[in-house]
């Protein structure tokens, strides 16, 4: 019934193999079977690839595709300091390639606990789901900066995190279309890259749909570990979620990473890490561990 896609480039291999297990373990045996897996890349190397459908399989997936693919070439980073253009392969999601009627858009810089293919149930037609914690609106956030000037009807407005994403495949060229589109006509107001790319298209068509908050819950424990901003940002109690079928991990500092504070979120991600390490292992990978965890 639907495919999880994930973009994952040299990078990101190794916590691109951490989402997969953890995708793995939030569903049951019958529902791995009955779910697939599609990866699109830049520059993973055949061996690479064949690692991560070999882990698919080890899942108990029922299908695992995997496709080379260049990003829209109106793409723009204006902000590269963490990101890079393999961010806006998550357009480049085709009915043909998906083969699914629903794709569940995953970054690769999270820890799932949980089933998170339940928001499906509440799309109308050509939506798509989304969540953000910290952009609550255009014109009271940095995002899509001089919008709600140029467009004062959008002041206020529901902004949305593109880490997660809900759609019905078939409306996937369409959400191109839309974000190639405002990059090309709306270029000024780009800041967050794809984000706020598909944002500007969002707020044009209306076609997004809020899902709660705890299918992308964002780790905030690093942020509070340097500062005090996101208590002013984010209304939730800034402990820890447990109940949050997944936690995201937006920002620079990354839980695979020595030197990410040890939040009591990232330490579990290690330990999921260090699970799905031991899996890859046996499938005797050689040479794929987590740069400077130790």
């Amino acid at each position: 019934m639907y495919a999880f896609g994930l973009c994952i480039d040299q990078h990101y291999l190794v916590p691109g193999l951490a989402a997969l297990a953890g995708l793995a373990d939030s569903l049951t045996p019958a529902a791995r079977r009955d779910a697939a897996v599609r990866v699109l890349t830049l520059d993973l190397a055949p061996s690479q690839a064949l690692l991560l459908a070999d882990l698919a399989k080890l899942a108990g997936f029922g299908s695992f595709d995997f496709r080379r693919c260049a990003p829209l070439r109106s793409s723009r980073i204006a902000d590269a300091s963490y990101i890079t253009v393999t961010t806006y392969l998550r357009f480049e999601f085709t009915p043909s390639f998906v083969r699914r009627p629903y794709l569940i858009y995953v970054d690769a810089d999270v820890l799932v606990r949980g089933d998170v293919s339940e928001p499906l149930g509440s799309l109308g037609p050509d939506e798509t789901g989304a969540e953000d914690e910290f952009n609550p609106a255009v014109g009271e956030c940095p995002a899509v900066p001089g919008a709600a000037e140029h467009w004062p009807h959008l002041r206020g407005r529901p902004y949305f995190n593109a880490g997660v994403l809900w759609t019905h495949t078939d409306h996937m060229p369409r959400i191109r279309q839309g974000v190639e589109q405002a990059l090309i006509h709306a270029r000024r107001h780009i800041l967050h890259n794809d984000q706020d790319a598909l944002n500007l298209w969002l707020l044009r068509s209306g076609r997004v749909r809020p899902v709660a908050g705890g299918f992308n819950r964002f780790e905030i424990g690093r942020f509070l570990e340097r500062g005090n901003w996101v208590r002013r940002v984010v209304t939730r109690s800034p402990k820890p979620d447990p109940a949050a079928a997944l936690v995201h991990f937006v920002g620079p500092e990354k839980p695979w990473q020595a030197d990410c504070p040890v939040t009591e979120e990232v330490a579990e991600y290690r330990r999921h890490l260090e699970r799905t390490m031991r899996h890859v292992r046996r499938l005797g990978a050689v040479g794929v561990e987590p740069a400077g965890v130790r």
